[in-house]
This record gives C-alpha cells, sequence and structure tokens, in this order.
C-alpha cells in the first residue's frame, strides 16, 4: 500500500452464522481510498455496504483477508488494540447521532478525548465548531438541539481527534434535505479545507455525488467504481445494476 493510501482492504470476507446456515455477506472484496478525499460506497439494500464499512473501521472482524488503516493492520490487532485505534485514529458518524443526553453537545464533542485522559487541541475544537456553526449550541443538551444540529454535534467529535479517516454510515439518514445538505456540505468541507479522509455509506444518488468516488456493491462484491460522479451518473449505474 503506497503512502497515499489512508484505508484499503484485500480479499475480504464475512460471513454470518455457521457452517451450513452461513451467510457471506462480503466476498472477496477488495477497495480503497486515497488520503484525502471522498470515497462512497453504494449498493441496494442487503448488498453488504454496511457490513462493509464496519470491517473497515474495525468496528467488526472478518472471517478472511487483510484491513490496512495507514501503517496499521486492523487485522492483526487484539481487541485493545483494535479499540485504542478507534478511539484515537479513527471518527464516526453514524445514522442516529450516538450522543449521550445527559451532556451537552460541548461535553459530547470532548468525550472520547476525556475517556482516553488526552488534552484537546482548543484551537483545533474552536475551528471546527466554527466551521459547524456550533458555538452557539455547545452548552445545549441533545434535546434541545435539532437533528441537523445533533449530527453536527457527532461531526464534531468524530473530527476532534484529528482521525485519519471519517467513516459515516447514512449520516443523512434521519435528517431533512436541508439538514442533509448541511452535514454533506461540511463532510466535503472538511476533506476540501481540513484535509480529512471520508468513506461513506449512502442509498442516495445525490449524497454521493458529492463524493470522489463511489463504490458500488452487489450481493458483496465490488462491481463497479465511478470516479468524479454526478447524480444523473450514478442514477444510471443503479438502474444499470438493478435490470442485470
Amino acid at each position: 500500500m503506497g503512502s497515499s493510501t489512508a484505508v484499503s482492504a484485500t480479499g475480504l470476507v464475512k460471513r454470518y452464522g455457521t457452517q451450513e446456515s452461513a451467510v457471506t455477506v462480503l466476498n472477496a472484496v477488495d477497495i480503497s481510498a486515497k488520503k484525502g478525499t471522498f470515497t462512497v460506497i453504494m449498493g441496494p439494500s442487503g448488498s453488504g455496504k454496511s457490513s462493509l464499512l464496519h470491517c473497515i473501521a474495525g468496528l467488526d472482524r472478518v472471517d478472511e483477508g487483510t484491513i490496512r488503516l495507514g501503517d496499521i493492520e486492523l487485522t492483526a490487532l487484539s481487541e485493545k488494540e483494535l479499540s485504542i485505534v478507534r478511539r484515537d485514529r479513527i471518527g464516526f458518524v453514524f445514522q442516529s447521532f450516538n450522543l449521550l443526553p445527559t451532556l451537552t453537545a460541548e461535553q459530547n464533542i470532548l468525550l472520547p478525548l476525556e475517556l482516553g485522559g488526552i488534552k484537546p487541541d482548543r484551537d483545533w475544537f474552536d475551528l471546527v465548531v466554527t466551521r459547524l456553526g456550533l458555538h452557539d449550541r455547545l452548552g445545549h443538551r441533545p434535546s434541545q438541539l435539532s437533528g441537523g444540529q445533533q449530527q453536527r454535534v457527532a461531526c464534531a467529535r468524530a473530527l476532534l481527534t484529528k482521525p485519519e479517516v471519517i467513516f459515516a454510515d447514512e449520516p443523512t439518514g434521519n435528517l431533512d434535505t436541508r439538514s442533509g445538505a448541511e452535514v454533506l456540505s461540511f463532510l466535503r468541507e472538511s476533506v476540501d479545507s481540513l484535509g480529512q479522509t471520508v468513506v461513506m455509506v449512502t442509498h442516495d444518488p445525490i449524497a454521493a455525488a458529492r463524493a470522489d468516488q463511489v463504490l458500488f456493491l452487489v450481493d458483496g462484491a465490488v462491481v463497479a467504481d465511478v470516479a468524479d460522479p454526478t447524480a444523473d451518473m450514478l442514477i444510471d449505474t443503479l438502474k444499470k445494476l438493478e435490470t442485470a
């Protein structure tokens, strides 16, 4: 793997169940995402896209294959080592915002660093919350925030450790169109202006059109790779895959 590659996977196989009842959800998948790029994974329901994201993000183990995050082979780590990598080098944004209801927005953003006993970089904190328009919401609890604001808090939390990769699983799935567009714009800006690497799962061609490359999964296998996509290109590809 070249030094320009942020995350890569080779020969990934993931099964659920055992013996005769086993179901293969990832079948010899090879993918890579370059540093400072926005990669999207698409596919029909049940194609394995969320399973793939969870595996390459170190949230789930694979049965076969190798996953590398920068210079680290995730598939060779113990659970304890993997948890440290997830805390220090990976950011996560999910469809459900995963905010603690008793904490303020600021406390939720800072929580991963506090759990790790790490002192936050206040300049970076200020930059992130400013870019996300959260300065006047830092003292609010999740119940006092809109869905879009909660997801922006989740984005700030993901960015605070300056992760090597941000993994986002349907981050706009619970948002209205306007709030979803704001979150997508920030993820795009985090790549273009802050040098982040984003890998996102979505079913939405308009959301996916923000990416630099889109990988299509069908039945657990990568079947297409579209660079510099437009929404029309992605809709056309999806129609062709459905027809096939």
